[in-house]
């Protein structure tokens, strides 16, 4: 029995460390290559598959400076305001969501930017807490490793914006047929304004709480100006 508690503790050790080396590798590499496929999407085009479905996977990685300002100041607005003062994790925001959820049966989101991305580029949807574990674990690696401009630009590369439709550049020939380089405001603000639910709501065809979101955005894009600082 000793022996094979011994063993049984060798090989955890051993995966272990191959998992830490193996993430670790990972995080460095998409800090300099384009992240072409996520979990995400192959979760999506094997479901899509089994029901029978056509099988959409439309992305195209585009560098910061080919997505409009005016997409990552809305996105900013929309998701992150705090996204250049944090560390990967906003912990008023956990708190906040915390109590809101244990009085309400509608769950209220409080992951970051650089949580979201994380997920996205790593994992996988799930509100396990191993899956949250995970989460954080990779959020830290990339704050560490990425930064905020390499985080934001794989965010804008790889969100889901519609059935099969992922990234910015996607989704602005899809919506608006053009480049996400010339996305006016209004259009980065519907953009925005359907991340929480992009499967079910449309930025060409919003609803009215779609537009109400999209105004709010468009406002706090004027609070702002521009995203507060370089980076």
């Amino acid at each position: 029995m000793k022996n094979l508690l011994k063993s049984l503790w060798k090989w955890t050790k051993r995966l272990m460390i191959a998992f830490f080396a193996f993430s670790i590798l990972s995080v460095v590499a998409l800090r300099f290559l384009p992240v072409y496929i996520t979990p995400l999407m192959l979760i999506r085009s094997t479901a899509a598959l089994v029901h029978g479905e056509h099988v959409r996977m439309e992305k195209t990685w585009e560098p910061l400076y080919k997505i409009s300002p005016s997409l990552e100041l809305a996105v900013f607005c929309s998701e992150d305001q705090d996204f250049f003062n944090h560390h990967g994790f906003n912990f008023d925001a956990i708190k906040s969501a915390w109590k809101h959820d244990e009085r309400s049966k509608r769950l209220r989101g409080a992951s970051t930017i650089s949580q979201q991305t994380a997920k996205n580029v790593f994992l996988y949807p799930s509100r396990s807490w191993v899956r949250k574990g995970f989460e954080a674990y990779f959020t830290i690696l990339i704050e560490f490793i990425w930064g905020k401009r390499r985080i934001m630009e794989v965010y804008l590369n790889v969100v889901e914006l519609g059935k099969g439709i992922y990234g910015a550049e996607a989704a602005s020939e899809f919506y608006f047929s053009k480049h996400a380089k010339d996305l006016t405001p209004s259009e980065a603000a519907s953009l925005a304004a359907i991340l929480p639910d992009p499967l079910k709501w449309s930025p060409v065809n919003p609803g009215p709480y779609v537009t109400e979101r999209r105004q709010w955005i468009l406002g706090q894009m004027d609070n702002y100006g521009g995203l507060p600082v370089k980076h």
